[in-house]
């Protein structure tokens, strides 16, 4: 689990936001499986006589190091067998291009449909993101690098790499310690964020807590694997961890509501999470939830999806009123891959590549994929932003080159390689989590260090490799960024009007006269909780760029803390609907529809709001709907949408 960059004001200079680091824990399992993949892959390499394939071993591992994660075996499989395979395609089709040698044209031809093919599969998700710049990355390092012999074996020996800090992770045979399962472990830090916010309730500070309750949740979400259609009794970990995942996200919906209305609990009471979690760690356990007596509608919510969370913890049945998980959709991958996103984030890649290859033809560069290779990393828009991406990878470069020339002047021999390249890899994960500057600073020297494995002399490729990072940056910069159509509004405004698409859908089912059982609004508030914290991603992310992005994020930032209120809004109309026995006003609801309908509007007429709703100061009075003045926050947001020039 990676935790976002702690937020700095709203107020402080992009450049600040820029540079401030995320301060995430040491993944200590994944670094000691990182060093360790890395030093038996070269240490073979160095024993054998075959360095050339140690090297491409090492490719490997770190390739899996980059896509590894802490979740349960199937799905770490997948992951880092997605991300490794298409690592292996990419090598196989750049070293056959360098055996081959059909010509430059060719060579440039062939990179610039496989950029667009990597473009398209970023635009499918987490793992086709992964993908994708591995196949891409792989190809422009086979075009160019050393080919061992016989040419194909690279292809071969950078899976074996990456199959060795796969085995590394497998859990040791016999019983499991209590709490060691991935999916727990993220419940338990669920319910540690749901106890934060609990205790934040009728702050400021409750907005920030519920934003890490979320991110919680769509980790948890992605660790948990698809449960089984038709669960057999006894119930697995997994189907039992799938119930108490559900039982959760009622207490999260109960918290929201109780946060936008901003009705404190007693101290108690907002403890129970916490015993909750250490529940969980421990693989269940009796938790008493304190008769407190609540006297509102969201209270008694939370009151009752408590009681249901401490029983599944238990392992007792509970009620929980909630349908269970949909399954994946299968024409999901195939609907993005197809989609006009991918279509333009692969074209725009491909040019890039295109402008990159032909740059590095004419121009006397000792190693020609050093710039496509940079280019796959930097423009790479759903990690970040591009501009900072490219400025940081020049700086980190420089930094990176001049720490290596510093370490291999001191231990220049093979096995003083094999360590440095194992310390860097291990730092890698750590490194990735804390800021893209850092990644490159301690990327750089392990591919210098690889490089001098395969018997290039160190020492002269460290500054050309700086001015082929600076060469590839601006070309993203120019290509990929300031003359490319796809301008800041096209990344931050769709992610509004996805978010208040999916938040319209989930207002919807609560405000169904006929409650269907069982329900399946829990699914739709996920939806658009995680829509909301992708908005809300995207805007912060703005926020740490330049103008015009920087002003524009700002812009869209009042509506969407809006949006993000209006889910608590609906959380809160949802408990007086089930336990305040409140019927729904069909112009109240209409007119929050309508509401959203014209933000959405505005969103696509590039028209950002220019009045800022104002925030409660006080609780919200139980006997009013909670929709009525979410409306009205909304109207307050819209008078200067509707009043601005499109």
């Amino acid at each position: 689990m990676t935790p976002s960059a702690p937020s700095a004001p709203v107020d402080a200079p992009w450049w600040a936001r820029a540079a401030r680091p995320a301060r995430p824990p040491l993944p200590w399992a994944p670094m000691a499986r990182a060093a360790l993949g890395m030093a038996v892959a070269l240490a073979a390499g160095v024993l054998a006589h075959r360095v050339d394939l140690g090297v491409f071993a090492g490719l490997g591992a770190m390739h899996a190091t980059m896509n590894d994660r802490v979740e349960p075996v199937r799905l770490r499989a997948r992951r880092i067998a997605s991300a490794v395979l298409a690592s292996a395609l990419g090598m196989l089709i750049g070293t056959s291009l360098q055996h081959g040698q059909p010509g430059g044209f060719a060579v440039g031809a062939a990179l610039t449909g496989t950029a667009f093919v990597s473009g398209a599969l970023s635009a499918t998700g987490p793992r086709g993101s992964a993908a994708g710049l591995l196949l891409l990355v792989s190809a422009s390092l086979g075009s160019g690098m050393p080919l061992p012999h016989p040419w194909w074996a690279a292809s071969v020996a950078l899976p074996a790499g990456a199959v060795l800090v796969f085995l590394l992770g497998l859990p040791l045979p016999g019983r499991r310690a209590p709490g060691s399962d991935p999916g727990a472990r993220a419940l338990a830090a669920v319910y540690d964020a749901l106890g934060r916010v609990l205790t934040d309730l009728g702050t400021p500070q409750g907005a920030a807590s519920r934003q890490v309750l979320t991110a919680r949740l769509n980790q948890l979400q992605d660790v948990l694997p698809p449960p089984a259609p038709t669960p057999a009794p006894p119930p697995t970990p997994t189907a039992r961890v799938h119930t108490m995942y559900r039982a959760a996200l009622a207490a999260t919906e109960a918290a929201t509501g109780l946060l936008w209305a901003w009705r404190p609990v007693p101290p108690e009471v907002a403890a129970v999470p916490g015993l909750l979690a250490r529940a969980v760690e421990r693989g269940g356990g009796e938790v008493r939830v304190p008769d407190w007596a609540p006297d509102t509608p969201s209270r008694q919510a939370l009151d009752a999806a408590l009681r249901a969370a401490a029983a599944t913890v238990a392992g007792r049945e509970a009620a929980l009123g909630t349908a269970p998980a949909p399954p994946p959709d299968p024409w999901r991958l195939r609907v993005r891959l197809v989609s006009p996103g991918a279509a333009r984030y692969g074209a725009r890649l491909a040019l890039c590549i295109a402008v990159g290859v032909a740059l590095t033809a004419a121009l006397p560069l000792s190693r020609s994929y050093w710039v496509p290779m940079t280019i796959a990393f930097v423009l790479k828009p759903d990690l970040g932003s591009v501009f900072l991406r490219a400025v940081s990878r020049s700086v980190g470069t420089v930094l990176g080159v001049a720490v290596t020339a510093a370490v291999l002047l001191l231990a220049p021999g093979p096995w003083a390689l094999v360590a440095i390249g194992a310390l860097c890899v291990a730092l890698l994960p750590y490194a990735t989590a804390a800021h893209y500057g850092l990644n490159t600073v301690v990327m750089t020297p392990m591919a210098l260090v690889l490089l001098q494995l395969g018997g290039h002399d160190g020492a002269a490729e460290f500054w050309p490799r700086v001015l082929d990072t600076v060469l590839a940056s601006a070309v993203v910069l120019l290509f990929g960024h300031l003359l490319w159509p796809e301008r800041p509004r096209h990344r931050i405004e769709p992610r509004l009007v996805s978010a208040a698409t999916a938040l319209k859908a989930y207002l919807a089912s609560v405000a169904r006269q006929d409650e269907p059982e069982p329900r399946a609004e829990v699914w739709l508030r996920r939806t658009a909780y995680r829509a909301l914290a992708d908005a809300r991603a995207e805007v912060e992310q703005g926020l740490a760029e330049p103008p015009p992005t920087g002003r524009l994020a700002a812009e869209w930032l009042p509506a969407t803390a809006a949006l993000e209120r209006l889910s608590g809004a609906v959380a809160a109309f949802a408990a007086q609907r089930r336990y305040g026995g409140r019927v729904p006003d069909r112009a109240e609801v209409a007119r929050v529809g309508r509401a959203l309908d014209e933000l959405t509007a505005a969103a696509r007429a590039h028209r950002p709001p220019t009045v800022a709703a104002a925030r409660p100061t006080r609780p919200h009075d139980p006997t009013r709907s909670a929709l009525g003045r979410a409306a009205d926050e909304l109207d307050t947001l819209l008078s200067g949408t509707r009043s601005s020039p499109s």
